[in-house]
């Protein structure tokens, strides 16, 4: 997936010490104003169990102290640390390969034809993800052209109590 230089930075500043603290790094995006940016780190267990909030807040503080130390901004931003959500980016190979047969809307970086995509995950490697789109249609797209790609949620508001 494209990250810009800084985003890359940082995502590496952090990959560097997740693993201690048993976190996987799920993506970071710098976004808003130059004024005034927000970096934004999404963190995961690294065992692929959900992580809770409890256990975003306990560790911010590392995540926090390695963004500091790295200093990749000059002057102040905003540091948000979450938990992936369910509609959860997908970043490497391997975030595909998990979540194989997962429905997903995807943006290419695709200068000409069409750059955004809606379907499932057919199928995924180190080179790529094949996307099986409505009908019998599939589209193989290299992880290198990838601008976006996120989990779309399923809502089932039928398997509630009562549901109809």
């Amino acid at each position: 997936m494209v990250k810009s230089a800084l985003e890359q930075q940082i995502i590496d500043a952090l990959e560097a010490v997740a693993g201690e603290h048993g976190i996987d790094v799920v993506d970071v995006e710098v976004v808003g104003a130059t004024k005034a940016p927000c970096v934004r780190v999404r963190i995961d267990r690294a065992d692929g169990e959900a992580i809770s909030l409890d256990e975003v807040t306990a560790q911010s503080k590392w995540v926090s102290d390695t963004v500091e130390e790295l200093d990749p901004i000059s002057g102040s931003y905003t540091l948000e640390v979450s938990s992936p959500g369910m509609a959860r980016p997908l970043r490497r190979p391997q975030d595909f390969i998990r979540f194989a047969g997962s429905d997903v809307e995807l943006t290419t970086t695709a200068t000409e034809g069409r750059r955004k995509f809606k379907g499932s995950i057919a199928s995924a490697d180190d080179a790529g993800v094949t996307l099986a789109l409505d009908g019998d249609e599939t589209v193989t797209i290299l992880h290198d052209e990838i601008k976006k790609c996120t989990l779309k949620p399923v809502y089932d508001f039928k398997g509630g109590k009562g549901g109809k």
